[in-house]
């Protein structure tokens, strides 16, 4: 007899209700399995051997418990089956998107949705939103067509068309990532918010404003400088607030002021669906459901499309000036950077440029001065004027017990801008640098600061034995740096040269307990490096997480990591630099 015909193993565990003396039955026992087992005793009833009086009441119950455990062990090993087999056809399944058909309906409705002139097919809008020259890393696919919306509402319009058709979205705001992250490896649509760049709202007595993505950092402080109050994120000139809330960007600032993460209060996001929601309100301590902000921080538009970010606001700071020290090697430098930290001294900014910066710098001719062309740290001192002047004579002595050369100072604003002005000119001056052929790899790496002077020096000696224009530069004050390498792009082996350094660099600092990333993200061209940090199991949660909000992959798709899941590494050095692809050329449509 089939044993789930005597218990309903859904309708709850045995319910046994007293029927009449000595008697018990079960309440939520179902009526066939009552007359089974009715139609069962009178037949074993008349069977030779065995009378009515077999069945005593103990007996029935020890009966009933014997086949209700064989029902609850087939029903259990049924259902572990049963997920077991869902978890694994998850596992295996890739993403499909939408044909070359499926595509010009999509564009065409989006078209009819938004206005012809609100997505572009232009050749050169396409190659602009689908390469870079900033990044390491590039993908040999461009997107197909380019939004251009005006609204959050355009937005959540255009996830519903590509959730319809299966087309890939990928957003793009100041697109001076460097790992290939806005890159469109399966084609589909990039969604630029260079009309959405408006303050929404500010809230001065509160020190904090509503921005739109396409808004830059810059243009921000510049519009809200007249309240005594700044945004304190300060990466490249160029960077937008919705790319820095994608990477989780930092800048020379971070060592102060902290990361993007530690400055946004809340988020409107559109998500792969078309449903717009909103991750907190406006107060700055929130302890209401889960951080739904932070997971979209850094998620690089892989969850969803970030329309709205409310930022917090510092005040700012009564003085600030700037002071250089040189050194006579890389690894004082460093450690005379960590010793800072461990002091206690709340620097504003402590920046790091080896010799060879140094002499780019001088070489660009750029800031009107001409520096040594040695290891050199570049403070930023904000504050009280008495905070300032005490801070600057600690470091001072601090400095000078790791044999630092002249301790200068800036005296006035202008004095400090001039000081200032090699550190940022560090990329410009990289850059100017090149010749015909040459590209820049840029890339960055953190650690823990009592292993900053090891890492740093054992990288700059292996940069050097390159025999290229090789620096490092970097945040050095929260243990994050960068390695610049100018190389020829025409030769492979120079290529292949300078890959195994930037990924030699990036393995000692997982060795050293440290990230392959500080601020850059993962993008395209630093996935096989989180799977060594992090390992599968854990990028597999991160992949559970983005399959619940966005099951198709339809969001960024192949950034940070694949959709299936590879337990071995191909090969450690997979980054592809962008200057071994040519800018590809008349791609419009691609079959995916």
């Amino acid at each position: 007899m089939n044993a789930r015909c005597f218990w309903s193993l859904r309708g709850g565990p045995p319910v046994w209700k007293r029927q009449a003396v000595g008697s018990l039955r079960l309440a939520n026992e179902p009526p066939l399995c009552r007359r089974l087992q009715s139609n069962g005793a009178a037949q074993l009833g008349k069977h030779p051997g065995l009378s009515s009086s077999f069945w005593t009441t103990g007996r029935t119950l020890l009966f009933s418990a014997f086949v209700g455990s064989l029902a609850y062990a087939y029903g259990i090993a049924d259902a572990g089956s049963t997920a077991t087999e869902l978890l694994e056809t998850k596992k295996s399944i890739k993403p499909r998107y939408g044909t070359v058909n499926d595509l010009e309906k999509a564009i065409a409705e989006l078209r009819q949705a938004l206005g012809e002139d609100a997505v572009s097919t232009d050749e050169e809008d396409l190659k602009s939103h689908g390469f870079s020259e900033w990044s390491s890393s590039n993908s040999d696919r461009l997107p197909v067509a380019v939004a251009y919306p005006k609204s959050t509402a355009e937005v959540s319009q255009i996830a519903k068309v590509c959730n319809k058709y299966r087309m890939p979205m990928t957003p793009y705001s100041g697109g001076s990532s460097l790992e290939g992250n806005f890159s469109c490896p399966h084609g589909g649509l990039s969604i630029d918010f260079v009309f959405m760049d408006q303050i929404v709202a500010f809230h001065e007595d509160d020190m904090d404003v509503v921005v739109q993505p396409g808004i830059q950092w810059m243009v921000l402080n510049e519009k809200i400088k007249s309240s005594g109050l700044f945004f304190p994120v300060d990466p490249g000139p160029s960077a937008k607030i919705g790319g820095m809330v994608g990477t989780c960007c930092s800048g020379t600032g971070a060592v102060r002021y902290g990361t993007m993460k530690d400055w946004v209060i809340s988020l409107t996001v559109v998500l792969a669906d078309g449903t717009t929601i909103k991750t907190k309100r406006r107060p700055r301590k929130s302890a209401a459901g889960y951080n739904l902000t932070s997971l979209f921080v850094g998620s690089e538009g892989t969850l969803g499309i970030v329309t709205e970010i409310t930022l917090k606001l510092a005040v700012i700071p009564q003085k600030t000036t700037v002071a250089v020290v040189t050194f006579p090697t890389i690894r004082d430098a460093a450690s005379a950077a960590a010793q800072v930290m461990r002091a206690g001294v709340p620097v504003g900014a402590m920046e790091i440029m080896d010799d060879v910066q140094m002499r780019l710098v001088n070489q660009a001719g750029q800031t009107g001065k001409t520096w040594e062309e040695v290891p050199t740290l570049f403070f930023k001192f904000s504050g009280t004027e008495a905070g300032v002047e005490d801070n600057l004579s600690i470091v001072k002595s601090i400095t000078k017990a790791h044999k630092s050369g002249e301790f200068e100072f800036a005296k006035d604003e202008a004095s400090a801008h001039a000081l200032w002005s090699a550190r940022k000119e560090a990329l410009w001056s990289t850059l100017a640098f090149r010749k015909e052929g040459q590209e820049v790899w840029s890339t960055d790496v953190a650690v823990p600061l009592s292993r900053l002077p090891d890492i740093i020096e054992i990288s700059k000696k292996e940069m050097d034995e390159l025999g290229l224009f090789a620096g490092i530069l970097g945040h050095i004050g929260d243990g994050n740096f960068h390695e610049s390498i100018l190389y020829d792009k025409t030769d492979p082996k120079e290529r292949e040269a300078v890959s195994h350094c930037v990924h030699n660099m990036v393995d000692r600092a997982l060795e050293m307990d440290g990230t392959c990333t500080g601020e850059h993200g993962i993008g395209i061209g630093k996935k096989e490096s989180l799977m060594k940090e992090l390992g599968g199991d854990t990028i597999d949660v991160m992949r559970s997480i983005k399959r619940a909000l966005d099951p198709y992959f339809l969001m960024n798709p192949s950034k940070i990591f694949e959709a299936v899941r590879e337990d071995s590494p191909r090969d450690p050095m997979m980054a592809v630099p962008s200057t071994n692809l040519e800018r590809p050329e008349n791609l419009r449509f691609n079959r995916t």
